[in-house]
């Protein structure tokens, strides 16, 4: 694992909350809602990304398939 995938998410979790901030104050409730569920699919796919790795990995240490 990397821990550049880390820096990855928390800052996408900071720009998304930093947007999701300026967004509420501006009185556009709808559009932050959809950058944080945008922001969410983000960092859902990275890690899931790393989760098909991860059973690579253990496909390639047990030998299955």
């Amino acid at each position: 694992m990397d821990i550049g995938v880390l820096f990855k998410l928390a800052g996408l979790g900071i720009l998304a909350s930093m947007v999701n901030i300026v967004l509420k104050k501006s009185d556009k409730d709808e559009i932050a809602t959809i950058v944080t569920l945008a922001a969410l699919v983000i960092g859902l796919t990275l890690v899931l990304d790393m989760i098909a790795g991860l059973f690579d990995n253990v496909k390639s240490v047990f030998q299955l398939y």
